[in-house]
């Protein structure tokens, strides 16, 4: 779901675990990739020869995802000498990728990235690589004397036992280990291996892959996942949350998000969870047992709003780490999200709020990764009851949503007081969603489709990207056809989401390069994260990329249009947790809505849009005890949003520079 799913989907790989040598000449491994339970793809290995290994591995989400041949050969340590690998990525385009060693040097060659290093000097993982490579990682880290190793290109990985779990099918048993490998993600990739030492499974909401045949087992082994994870993140809440009496912060600047604008010279008193006080410095009586924080030179803002996230396991240290104290899940496995949900509320992970909108799609070969599907109105509305039961505020209708069954959801939602919001679904147009009942749309693509609608009608495949890319720069608030699209908006008081990072990402970003979305961070990921960036995204056509970069520049002044006429819009991401809801605030800024605004965009004006206005969103007196401290004035300057100093939750006091030393994060400059 995340628009970085081919960087994810390279960490994802290089977690995967080791995997016994067998007999040449042994029948093929395979392994079931599911994704969110659903089958959806599928590696086999070969082994050909001693120390040499034929791999293929592929998935299918919603028409997009990777297809690689790859041929390993192997050393006598068991590490990588020679690489082959041919096919595709998440995004179709074509891959190709070598290692091999020469005169005493390890050479590798990719569509992404060149390099060399002595021979020996660390054990390389390909760009693309299928899971069997990584489980060479794994088995490589076991037999080091101190279970770590330096990586090429560029990193350090190391691996820990964290318990066994017995897994049955008809009537056989199998001892599996859980093991924590870090130093390719912020958390540990938790992977499973057999008792011969073959790779078993490695699990997750979103991704699986498990020996195939024992699907049934992935149960039991996320359960044991989730236990380790809770331990975790509880040591992490010893390490990271500070816990006073009371706070008090003196000298600081205010923003105030009602009237989107600084109050200097200001002390905020924090106690209990609430916000206690607000005034003039001198004027407000202080605790004697507050931590005060002399602030001058800084800027206190509500918590961060990220409106479109998809939680996985490890993101909230991330989300806090950025100022970010309230998220909206845009979809996800809901057992895994309330799961989350209730660790951070309860302080027992350190996490951000909450906000629930349960995904529903229907049938087809681009469904959505969701277990249940909604094909007619009972099924809708057994859906929409479960949401509602669980404490979901909002609906997020998918693309394979039959059309005529739209506003049926839509209207059964809002009996139940949730809202609607969605993708377009495919063979309706943005107009039809919107007078169907919906009451917000998710990313900018949408909004153009709408005058696309006689090229593309079926929008669930890649085309609702690469069509968009040819056209958008096309179309213009200034036209007539748009300014009456805008006026229906605006009427419905309809909210856009845009992600507009996702599709800097996509429309921008090149292959070998630092796509302009991470920039600013990049420097300061642990190396394989930053290895990921270097993934571009849509294949760009020879000669177009200057068409691509207009149509993107055309959904910023889609969105400042939208903005100028009172639409509402809110900050989301769909990216990397965190670290990217800066770049998102960056580029409204870029297309010409003031910071300050910006800034209002993504704390009250987003509290309000969940009607949470009135314990969220600004600081005053009585309401929860969400705050930013800031080096600089991000009402000039909207990138100081990137210094954060303290991070306060639910009272909570956080030092980011603490989180991110905990996660593998450099800091920053």
């Amino acid at each position: 779901m995340k628009t970085t799913m081919t960087a994810a989907l390279g960490v994802f790989l290089l977690g995967v675990a080791p995997a016994a040598v067998p007999p040449a000449g042994t029948a093929p491994r395979r392994y079931t990739v599911l994704l969110a339970g659903n089958r959806a793809g599928v590696e086999t290995v070969e082994e050909k020869a001693k120390g040499e290994r034929q791999i293929h591995f592929e998935f299918n989400d919603r028409g997009r995802g990777p297809g690689i041949d790859e041929r390993i050969s192997l050393d006598s340590r068991g590490w990588p000498s020679a690489i082959e690998l041919r096919g595709h990525d998440y995004y179709k385009g074509a891959v190709e990728e070598r290692l091999s060693r020469q005169d005493g040097r390890s050479i590798w060659q990719s569509d992404v990235e060149n390099g060399e290093a002595p021979e020996g000097s660390g054990f390389y993982l390909a760009f693309n690589g299928a899971p069997e490579e990584a489980s060479l990682l794994a088995a490589a880290l076991l037999r080091a004397p101190d279970r770590t190793l330096p990586l090429l290109p560029a990193g350090r990985a190391s691996i820990e036992p964290a318990g066994e779990v017995t897994v049955r099918r008809d009537g056989v048993e199998r001892r599996v280990s859980q093991y924590a490998v870090t130093g390719l993600d912020f958390s540990p990739t938790r992977v499973w291996l057999d008792a011969d030492g073959t790779y078993f499974a490695s699990v997750s909401p979103w991704t699986t892959v498990v020996r195939e045949g024992w699907e049934d087992a992935v149960a039991s082994l996320s359960a044991a996942q989730d236990a380790a994870g809770a331990r975790r993140g509880t040591e992490l809440v010893s390490r990271l949350a500070h816990r006073f009496p009371s706070i008090a912060f003196t000298h600081v600047a205010l923003f105030d998000s009602t009237r989107a604008a600084l109050v200097p010279a200001t002390t905020v008193v924090v106690a209990e969870g609430r916000i206690r006080a607000v005034g003039p410095d001198g004027k407000v009586p202080i605790p004697s047992d507050a931590e005060r924080i002399d602030a001058a030179g800084k800027t206190l803002l509500p918590g961060l709003w990220d409106m479109h996230v998809h939680l996985s396991s490890g993101d909230g240290p991330l989300q806090i780490a950025n100022g970010i104290t309230t998220v909206r899940d845009m979809g996800n496995d809901p057992d895994a999200l309330l799961a989350w949900k209730k660790q951070f509320d309860e302080g027992t992970a350190v996490g951000p709020r909450v906000e629930l909108a349960g995904l529903v799609d229907g049938s087809g070969p681009y469904s959505g990764p969701i277990k249940r599907k909604v094909d007619d109105e009972v099924s809708a509305r057994a859906a929409v009851d479960d949401y509602a039961r669980r404490g979901y505020a909002q609906i997020k209708i998918y693309s394979s949503i039959k059309p005529e069954l739209m506003p049926f959801i839509a209207r059964l939602a809002h009996e139940r007081g949730l809202r609607v919001s969605g993708h377009v679904p495919a063979f309706m147009t943005a107009e039809q969603f919107v007078r169907g009942g919906a009451d917000e749309i998710q990313h900018a693509n949408f909004l153009f489709l709408n005058f696309l609608f006689d090229t593309v009608k079926d929008t669930r495949t890649p085309a609702r990207f690469t069509a968009v890319a040819e056209h958008a720069a096309e179309i213009d608030p200034s036209q007539e056809r748009v300014k009456a699209f805008l006026s229906i908006l605006a009427g419905h008081r309809t909210v856009i989401d845009p992600t507009l990072i996702a599709f800097e990402t996509m429309f921008v970003g090149k292959k070998g390069e630092i796509s302009p979305a991470y920039a600013a961070i990049a420097d300061r990921m642990p190396a394989q994260i930053r290895r990921g960036f270097l993934s571009g995204s849509l294949p760009i056509p020879a000669g177009k990329e200057g068409l691509y970069r207009d149509s993107y520049r055309s959904m910023l002044r889609m969105v400042k249009a939208a903005f100028d006429r009172g639409i509402p819009v809110v900050a989301g991401t769909d990216d990397l947790a965190g670290f990217t809801l800066a770049r998102e605030l960056e580029l409204y800024v870029e297309a010409g809505i003031p910071a300050p605004e910006v800034l209002r965009i993504a704390t009250l004006g987003a509290a309000r849009v969940m009607k949470k206005d009135g314990e969220r969103g600004s600081i005053e007196p009585g309401k929860m005890a969400d705050l930013l401290l800031v080096d600089g004035d991000p009402a000039k300057a909207i990138g100081a949003v990137r210094r954060a100093e303290v991070v306060v939750k639910d009272g909570v006091l956080y030092r980011p520079a603490e989180i991110d030393a905990a996660i593998g994060v450099k800091p920053a400059s």
